[in-house]
């Protein structure tokens, strides 16, 4: 994501361009996920299907190579992200069967993602300081194969079902306070969209170069990984409700001190370790309220209606319309209203988050 809209910029797309392909890799998190964790929930398996998906993303991502083209690009986007979106959710699912009892422990395991990030955004950042960008889908490629290579090591464990529930996995979901949590994730990954999508043209357009902002990336991973190894710690002695609300409402500010003092390095270093709060403490509560509001017979569809709702519906609004508005109204205009939905996401969780858990 750092380096996919340069790589598109590259090719000659203009903002809303960029906008609407980076969209459709995030739209189809709407869809995909859901299927998979339907699949994923019935079979127990999985693994199988993070193998599955996993080699199925490779093989359609090899279409890049074969013309750039919008609508070749927006064809090929959806076929492969159909794939790669289903693999995640499942992953997630197959942590926490192992984990067992002890789920707590998820944030120590989630870390090493970010690790990778790190070490990948740093590597890539230097790396196209010396070659054309342009060659960004062959590393790319080499990664994805990884990833199913990596996922043959990985032993099956079927849901042990330390928890059943007499409930139907909708009627949990239409519980008002659900409703509420997950219109949440839709807001604040929504919020996102600017910076997943034009944080690195915005620096790039500021004189950065393009090694500082691999640098910018992975200190907001580095803090996100700081976040994760006290995650724990957090968890035993604050409320989930506390900590979503602290974390949605640093999050407005990380987006105000990124629009409005960009030319500022300070500022830019002091906006990147927020991260910690705008993704790490984020998603660690995120997945602990999932995990314990949801059975272990639905904890598939519960993590890929978190995916599809957040990185797919709330991920692809946020990209599309930042897209449309980076040229017309402006970078800053574009983070102002980052700011204010996850000030809306700040009210939400205030009165509904928590009301009538069982």
């Amino acid at each position: 994501m750092p380096y996919w809209s340069l790589y598109l910029k590259e090719l000659g797309f203009d903002a809303q361009a960029i906008g609407e392909l980076i969209a459709i890799i995030l739209a189809t998190k709407i869809i995909a996920p859901n299927i998979w964790g339907w699949i994923g929930d019935h079979t127990g398996r999985h693994i199988a299907l993070v193998r599955l998906s996993s080699l199925l993303s490779v093989l359609c991502f090899l279409g890049v190579f074969l013309g750039n083209s919008y609508l070749w690009l927006a064809l090929v986007f959806t076929a492969f992200s159909f794939f790669w979106n289903a693999a995640l959710p499942q992953f997630e699912a197959a942590t926490f069967a192992h984990l067992g009892t002890q789920s707590h422990r998820y944030s120590h395991i989630r870390l090493w993602g970010s690790i990778g990030f790190i070490i990948t955004v740093v590597l890539f950042g230097w790396l196209f300081q010396y070659v054309t960008i342009t060659l960004l889908p062959i590393f790319l490629i080499g990664l994805f194969a990884g990833i199913w290579l990596t996922s043959l090591l990985v032993p099956e464990k079927a849901t042990a079902q330390l928890s059943v529930s007499s409930e139907s996995f909708f009627k949990i979901v239409k519980r008002p306070s659900n409703i509420a949590l997950f219109l949440i994730c839709f807001l604040m990954q929504a919020s996102h969209g600017p910076y997943y999508t034009f944080y690195s043209i915005y620096l790039e357009d500021y004189g950065y170069s393009r090694d500082l902002i691999g640098q910018l990336w992975a200190l907001g991973v580095i803090a996100e990984v700081g976040a994760f190894l006290v995650m724990h710690r957090l968890l035993m002695r604050f409320r989930l409700r506390d900590l979503l609300i602290i974390s949605l409402g640093l999050s407005a500010i990380r987006w105000l001190l990124i629009g409005y003092y960009v030319e500022s390095l300070a500022i830019l270093l002091f906006a990147q370790l927020m991260h910690a709060a705008s993704f790490g403490l984020y998603h660690g509560v995120m997945m602990q309220s999932i995990r314990q509001t949801f059975a272990d017979c639905h904890q598939g569809r519960a993590q890929a209606l978190y995916s599809s709702l957040s990185f797919g519906a709330g991920g692809a609004l946020g990209s599309l319309i930042s897209g449309y508005t980076w040229e017309s109204a402006g970078a800053q205009v574009s983070y102002l209203w980052a700011a204010l939905i996850c000030g809306i996401a700040v009210w939400i969780s205030w009165q509904w988050v928590g009301r009538d858990a069982p």
